[in-house]
């Protein structure tokens, strides 16, 4: 039997240790290793779990929703218009000076990458509704 033993230090581990390759021929005899591990703040007594998962419980069952199939529509016309956005260099001034104007305000986006996102999809969203 196995036995793990965390520092002092960790307060907490939560995740996978080990994935399963989807893409591997062998993927069905493969297992996932979630572990999670946390420090109660009352007693100081951790409390670990070890989980197993195999290829089924991670591989998807059911059709996916209209709700979903839109956000993946939605997500893959609003990144190729960021990544065009961003290579088009007759705008890419006045995208940055924009971009600095808002940038130290309430709710502004802080980063330039984070604000063509915002941009294009403000610009989807109108198209799509109207």
């Amino acid at each position: 039997m196995a036995k793990v033993e965390y520092a002092d230090a960790i307060k907490t581990v939560s995740g996978a240790l080990t994935k399963i390759n989807k893409k591997s021929p062998h993927a069905a005899d493969q297992k996932m290793v979630l572990a999670t591990h946390r420090v109660a703040p009352t007693t100081n007594s951790g409390c670990s779990r070890l989980y197993l998962r195999g290829l089924s419980s991670v591989t998807r069952t059911g059709e996916p929703s209209t709700k979903e199939l839109n956000a993946r529509n939605r997500f893959s016309a609003v990144q190729a218009a960021v990544n065009t956005r961003w290579k088009n260099l007759s705008t890419l001034a006045q995208d940055q000076a924009a971009f600095l104007a808002q940038k130290d305000n309430a709710g502004g986006r802080k980063t330039f990458k984070a604000w063509l996102w915002k941009q294009e999809g403000d610009a989807y969203d109108e198209a799509l509704n109207g």
